[in-house]
């Protein structure tokens, strides 16, 4: 439900948004950089991947947008206020990956009453949306068609989810949560090396659509890496966000000028590329609700995992994989796993390539949808299911399915079909205060640039998050949950996960990059759990993705291990993938500190912080 967050004192005064500039956060020199800025001495706050303290704490891949959620919490704000604020300024700086026109999922550990609630912000079709979206003469479209296009367009939910969240566990206002993000759109943010990249792998569409060129491409050209990029649009936005609430775009003229942008795309006189329009109208705004649902959970060894609920298939397929997996002991003699051995890696892919098979069939938007939840978060079902896992030789995707309604029985059920496609860009924050909360946020456009279109004025790009959807069946014999509808949400991967121990919170974690988010919190959740690293070190090991296909990725520091040769030997087959996910997390450690942890390396680090540093 949709409703209007209680006005409150303010909490926060303006955001400023200088620092030291450090060459490891920004580079200043080089034929890219900005001599101007440079000799400014300006930019973004430190960046470091890990920060231990008092207070409550701030993960996110951007060291503004973690600063804004610190300034939060050390002005008297909680988690929630500060997942807000962060979640804001990454639509400043993260413009690409999240922002005003989009969507995401959030989920919050509430201190007081020691329950997880979840919020389902996802993006929805149309009203007018059927199973044929996608198709002209019976045939799916070029993918690469729908992208940048009205046609994949969904309603947004964000503003709509921060709104929610406010109202119903915050501690101040919209208005106040959005002033520091306002003030880094209108004073600007430095251009570090990944803005400018992903800004060049989206320069020939942008360039096609007047808005995205000038805001992106100011003078026509790239932003150089150490420049100051402003965005003031997008601080009216947030304006007019503040002084009227999330109704500014679903009732107001923030949603007509959504609604145009989608309907007719203002494209360049003399461009070349044909963009298909959308039917996303007035009334699908004001019909868009925020969906207030029961989280899943799992017990696993003794830890309560809590994720997405579908839309989502996060929290079904880590929770069946870690059902799965619970059935292996720690080594004997000791209480940990070496999670980097063959045994480990090989169980952990087995049950990966299983849980995605059943996500496949069976996850999709329970409001369309006969969606078996329960079985397939059962343990009677992961037990029938992982009777399929033998350690001396891998299994070969696609898997068929299994069949929750019947946990008996062991083994598939039906006929497989292959993954389809789910765009990687999205971006995850992680916040905690000094009353205990949490809050695991993950939040997108969808792919890199999401649609490519700006609505022009406002300063924000429109998401392109129904091809999510199926276009059409991988298979025409096997049932698809995940085909357009009136209204319907995209099955997402998104993984916002918060694990309790003993009723508190132990460590709360997400990710980006598409059908990989899942498997990068599996992965996390396992080296951290099983392996006994540290968040910061979990996040940071070397990873593998398989999700029910033929090659499973691997990032290079699985690539060039003897591990890869044992695993070939089990039948396993790989293929490289430079980088998997960009994790964030936050862990309550024993004496009651947090620890904010976030990555090291993956899309040029990223930002944690705490109110009180104290190691």
């Amino acid at each position: 439900m949709r409703r209007r967050p209680t006005r409150v004192p303010s909490l926060l005064t303006a955001l400023a948004v200088v620092g030291a500039l450090t060459a490891a956060a920004v580079p200043g020199s080089g034929p890219d950089a900005d001599p101007a800025a440079a000799a400014r001495g300006s930019g973004p706050p430190p960046k470091s991947p890990v920060a231990v303290g008092s207070g409550g704490a701030v993960a996110s891949v951007d060291p503004d947008a973690s600063a804004a959620g610190i300034e939060v919490l050390r002005r008297g704000g909680n988690a929630v206020d500060a997942a807000v604020a962060t979640a804001a300024a990454l639509g400043v700086t993260e413009p690409y990956s999240a922002g005003v026109g989009g969507g995401g999922y959030f989920v919050h550990y509430d201190a007081r009453t020691g329950r997880v609630h979840t919020l389902d912000g996802r993006e929805r079709a149309p009203l007018t949306a059927d199973a044929d979206l996608f198709l002209e003469d019976g045939e799916p479209i070029p993918f690469e068609d729908a992208v940048t296009s009205g046609l994949s367009v969904g309603t947004p939910g964000t503003p709509a989810t921060w709104e929610e969240a406010l109202d119903r566990w915050g501690t101040t206002s919209l208005r106040t949560a959005l002033r520091p993000a306002e003030r880094l759109a209108r004073d600007g943010f430095t251009v570090d090396g990944t803005f400018r990249q992903q800004t060049a792998d989206n320069e020939d569409r942008f360039r096609d659509f007047p808005a995205s060129a000038e805001l992106f491409l100011p003078g026509g050209k790239l932003p150089k890496v150490g420049a100051t990029f402003r965005n003031p649009d997008l601080a009216r936005t947030y304006q007019r966000l503040a002084r009227d609430g999330a109704d500014a775009l679903y009732e107001g003229e923030l949603g007509r000028d959504v609604v145009r942008t989608v309907r007719k795309p203002p494209v360049a006189p003399g461009a070349d590329r044909e963009v298909r329009p959308g039917d996303l109208r007035r009334a699908d705004l004001r019909d868009y609700r925020v969906r207030d649902q029961k989280p899943t959970r799992i017990d696993y060894r003794g830890l309560d995992v809590y994720g997405m609920a579908p839309s989502s298939s996060g929290g079904t397929t880590v929770g069946e994989a870690l059902n799965i997996l619970e059935r292996y002991e720690p080594r004997a003699g000791t209480r940990r796993t070496d999670t980097r051995s063959r045994d480990a890696l090989h169980r952990y892919l087995e049950a990966s390539r299983i849980a995605f098979a059943d996500r496949g069939r069976w996850v999709g938007d329970p409001e369309h949808e006969d969606v078996p939840t329960r079985g397939l978060l059962s343990q009677r079902f992961a037990d029938a299911r992982g009777c399929l896992i033998q350690d001396d030789k891998a299994l070969t995707s696609p898997l068929a399915p299994g069949d929750p309604r019947h946990p008996e029985r062991c083994g598939t059920y039906g006929k497989a079909a292959p993954l389809t496609y789910e765009g990687e860009s999205t971006t995850h924050l992680t916040t905690a205060d000094r009353w205990g909360n949490v809050v695991s946020y993950t939040l997108t456009i969808e792919q890199t640039g999401g649609s490519g279109i700006t609505v022009p004025d406002r300063g924000f790009l429109l998401n392109n998050e129904l091809t999510d959807f199926s276009f059409a069946p991988a298979d025409p014999d096997v049932p698809d949950p995940n085909l357009p509808g009136p209204g319907k949400r995209p099955r997402s991967s998104m993984s916002p996960t918060i694990v309790l121990k003993d009723g508190e919170p132990a460590f709360a974690l997400g990710s980006p990059g598409g059908s990989t988010i899942i498997t990068t919190v599996l992965q996390t959740l396992l080296h951290h759990v099983d392996g006994g690293l540290p968040l910061h070190e979990a996040i940071a090991a070397p990873r593998a993705s398989q999700r029910n296909a033929a090659e499973t990725e691997l990032e290079p520091g699985l690539w060039g291990s003897p591990v890869r040769a044992e695993l070939e030997a089990l039948g396993h087959r790989f293929k490289a993938n430079p980088e998997i996910g960009a994790a964030t997390g936050v862990q309550r450690l024993s004496d009651g500190r947090w620890l904010a942890a976030a990555e090291k390396d993956r899309r040029g680090g990223g930002s944690a912080r705490v109110v009180h540093p104290r190691h």
